[in-house]
């Protein structure tokens, strides 16, 4: 009996693989999809065999193939939309991105909501680490100079410096980019 099976599976392989191919072949576009398509449809069709005897087989055949053709296509067809909806989005993107940095001005990079925001920040702090802070940020001096001009070790510098940093990077939390532009070194 399973001998008889397998004989019917390789005559109606034979008999029918080629059309259900290139029948697939002409609405998937990809030869290894309709191979895939074919061979299981095939698959299904004998599994179908086995356990009743189909009267228009060439028909089941093709139901089969369309069927999973369709399901095939649809899900390429959401996929392809997922992708060209990312894509529009990360357009979307940069072009705010270009937007934002286009309407940039320099001139208010430093406004005074924002020199006032770093005053009372500054005030906020101890007061040597808001001068170390403004000798190495707004006069320019090394760490080494400031070390020297407080009598403190070096790192001790670097610790009031990155004590005022954080302080003004909370501060500055809505205007990242000018407390990088101003601070970060």
């Amino acid at each position: 009996m399973v001998s008889d099976s397998i004989q019917s599976f390789n005559a109606v392989y034979t008999a029918y693989y080629r059309k259900s191919f290139l029948f697939v072949k002409s609405y998937v576009h990809d030869e290894q999809v309709a191979e895939d398509i074919v061979s299981e449809s095939l698959i299904k069709l004998w599994e179908r065999m086995k356990l009743q005897p189909i009267d228009h087989l060439q028909s089941y055949l093709f139901t089969i193939l369309k069927n999973s053709s369709l399901d095939h296509l649809k899900h390429e067809s959401v996929a392809r939309k997922a992708i060209i909806s990312l894509n529009e989005l990360l357009v979307r993107e940069h072009e705010i991105r270009i937007s934002v940095l286009q309407a940039c001005d320099p001139n208010e990079i430093f406004s005074t909501e924002i020199e006032r925001i770093i005053r009372e920040t500054l005030d906020n702090i101890p007061e040597r680490s808001r001068n170390i802070f403004m000798l190495s940020r707004f006069d320019n001096k090394s760490n080494k100079e400031i070390a020297e001009i407080f009598n403190i070790s070096v790192k001790g510098v670097d610790y009031h410096i990155a004590l005022a940093l954080k302080t003004l990077r909370v501060s500055l939390k809505d205007y990242l980019p000018v407390f990088i532009c101003l601070f970060v070194r």
